[in-house]
């Protein structure tokens, strides 16, 4: 096996076992903590990460590991081996009882993606992404092909302070007036693979996203043939600001929707 597909299998290993701890308290009587005014954490998400950390340091023992719980790093090395890894991505899904959330894993080397892994154990559904492609429980995934704006349905991802809410009214009333539909999952890990699967033809954010939202999935999309770029267009990157990504056949559309967020078109 390759290092590149060894990452990819540890990726996925790791991101199963730490499902699998997350999953075992699903719907169960959790202590509920506050990291910040809407940010909300559990001790299922500090036992999952610390799971997803032992896989990693089993195989890899010397790389970073980007976290986003506890005292791992924050930001993704620009050269060098790392992991990126969110043990509950959807906290408030999850300790609302909505099956929408999962346990994501990206392996890093010189800033970029080469293998990524989500798992959603209460959907049911395994995404990875590798070298040679993307996957839905092992089955080859694509982005959708769909490429009228009337047929087209956008999620708004991340999350916007409550300071910030005319932003998020901003972004839903973009998508409305541009497209079809608008859904909004509470889940980037989750979303972005739904790109990649072609259940959504984009999702957008005028926000700067952490690395453990949205790198593994980022990968996904690119390699089930989708696009990703931040709000000048230009190829996102885990420092970019905006989050832009779309099947391609409708990415003018998408950025456009994003950049009205922040009134620049």
């Amino acid at each position: 096996m390759t290092d590149t597909g060894e990452r990819a299998a540890v990726a996925e290993r790791a991101a199963r076992a730490g499902a699998a701890v997350a999953n075992e308290r699903f719907r169960s009587d959790i202590d509920v903590e506050t990291k910040g005014e809407d940010d909300v954490v559990t001790e299922a998400d500090r036992a999952a990460q610390r799971t997803v950390i032992d896989e990693i340091r089993e195989a890899f023992p010397d790389d970073a590991i980007v976290g986003e719980e506890e005292d791992e790093r924050k930001t993704v090395p620009e050269s060098g081996a790392a992991w990126v890894i969110d043990p509950i991505d959807g906290t408030h899904n999850y300790v609302r009882d909505i099956r929408v959330w999962g346990t994501a894993v990206a392996a890093v080397v010189d800033g970029e993606p080469v293998a990524a892994a989500t798992v959603a154990p209460a959907l049911g559904d395994v995404y990875t992404a590798d070298a040679e492609g993307a996957y839905r429980n092992g089955e080859e995934m694509h982005v959708s092909d769909v490429s009228d704006p009337r047929r087209g349905t956008v999620d708004p991802t991340l999350w916007w302070d409550h300071d910030s809410r005319d932003e998020y009214a901003a972004a839903c009333e973009a998508i409305v007036r541009r497209f079809s539909d608008l859904r909004r999952l509470g889940a980037a890990q989750v979303v972005l693979p739904t790109v990649a699967a072609g259940g959504l033809e984009g999702t957008i954010s005028n926000l700067r996203a952490n690395p453990w939202d949205s790198v593994a999935g980022v990968f996904m999309v690119r390699q089930a043939g989708g696009k990703a770029t931040d709000l000048e267009g230009t190829r996102w990157r885990h420092d970019s600001t905006g989050l832009v990504v779309s099947n391609g056949h409708l990415h003018d559309e998408v950025l456009e929707a994003a950049r009205a967020i922040d009134g620049l078109d």
